[in-house]
């Protein structure tokens, strides 16, 4: 039977979260949640951070998803809310709020919630979401005499790029800020920040990408940074076939040998969420890494069987990223990230939790 799969480890999640705790000590950990868990499934990540001290989601369907699932874990509202409802609806799913523009202020300081926390959002050169420094003290005082306890964040642009000139700017102006404000809690690093600048971590740290098994560097693998991968998606072979010299292989015709070939073809294609476009892609059968070769298809993909030592069975087990091959890898052939593989990976591949 064709049966892509994505295997799951509860282990590697709980692993990586402990990666966190590593990292940063002495810091409240929100896990980020958001996207379906970065496409892992809510439910089963749910399972495997129950020490995390917050889980963090981009809207509220996903804060009632987690309400539904039975967890009590806080919750952080990421992008905060986007009606007076919600505002009001949060306070019963006990879910904190980022307020970043004004429509959110007020409805904080019409309608006060006793006792309830909100993360502050400034700009300080991300230009997406927040206040800009001179809104965000005023926003401050404003909520702090309504009775709130404040945790004031922002997002860098650039932290996977250490060097990158913008990461001290934003650094510099939330250290004015939160200077200007103490005493207040802070929460400045996501993956690559909290990795990069433990003198940052302050009272809450967010990792997303690293609790997944993805490293948010290019120039560092996440087994170099003791991350394993929480996701592995592999299929199977359903054809080989010997190629002569000057055969041409898939649509377009853009592959040609140059050599006798083993060709091996593979049961994964777009159709599955594996991306259309690579260049420089491989898989790996039975620990070995063998090139993809011309185009990906809805339902199929083609492999250079000709180097491996023996060449393999049909339904032979092919792995598309995770376990023996980095999914890091796997992304820049398609010339994006890990977060996106992750997120757009079809429903079709069945899920199975290994651990």
């Amino acid at each position: 039977m064709r049966e892509a799969r994505v295997s799951l480890s509860t282990k590697a999640l709980s692993h990586n979260l402990q990666r966190v705790r590593g990292f940063a000590p002495h810091s409240h950990v929100l896990a980020m949640v958001k996207a379906d868990a970065y496409g892992h499934g809510l439910a089963f990540a749910l399972n495997a951070v129950q020490d995390a001290d917050a889980l963090g989601v981009a809207f509220f369907k996903e804060a009632r998803d987690i309400r539904a699932l039975g967890n009590t874990q806080p919750i952080v509202l990421i992008e905060g809310v986007f009606t007076l409802d919600e505002w009001l609806e949060a306070a019963t799913l006990k879910a904190q709020c980022v307020i970043h523009q004004d429509g959110q202020l007020q409805w904080a300081l019409e309608h006060v919630v006793p006792n309830a926390t909100i993360w502050l959002k400034v700009n300080t050169g991300m230009n997406r979401l927040g206040f800009s420094p001179d809104e965000a003290l005023a926003a401050a005082q404003l909520l702090r005499a309504a009775g709130y306890d404040l945790i004031l964040t922002m997002h860098f642009a650039n932290a996977d790029e250490p060097n990158h000139p913008l990461n001290q700017a934003q650094i510099d102006l939330f250290l004015t800020l939160k200077k200007q404000l103490d005493p207040i809690k802070a929460s400045l690093c996501n993956s690559a920040a909290l990795i990069q600048w433990p003198q940052l971590h302050f009272d809450w740290v967010r990792p997303g990408i690293m609790l997944y098994g993805s490293s948010p560097f290019s120039d560092r693998s996440a087994i170099q940074l003791d991350m394993k991968p929480v996701m592995t998606l592999t299929t199977q072979l359903i054809a080989i076939h010997e190629l002569p010299i000057g055969a041409v292989v898939g649509y377009g015709s853009n592959f040609i040998t140059t050599r006798i070939t083993q060709l091996g073809v593979v049961a994964m294609g777009y159709g599955d969420g594996y991306p259309r476009v690579v260049s420089g892609a491989q898989v790996s059968i039975d620990g070995i890494k063998v090139p993809i070769v011309g185009r990906v298809s809805m339902d199929m993909l083609t492999v250079d069987l000709t180097d491996l030592p023996m060449l393999p069975s049909l339904t032979t087990e092919v792995i598309l990223w995770g376990n023996s091959l980095d999914a890091d890898d796997a992304a820049k052939a398609a010339g994006t990230i890990s977060y996106e593989l992750f997120t757009r990976l079809a429903m079709r591949p069945i899920r199975y939790i290994v651990d």
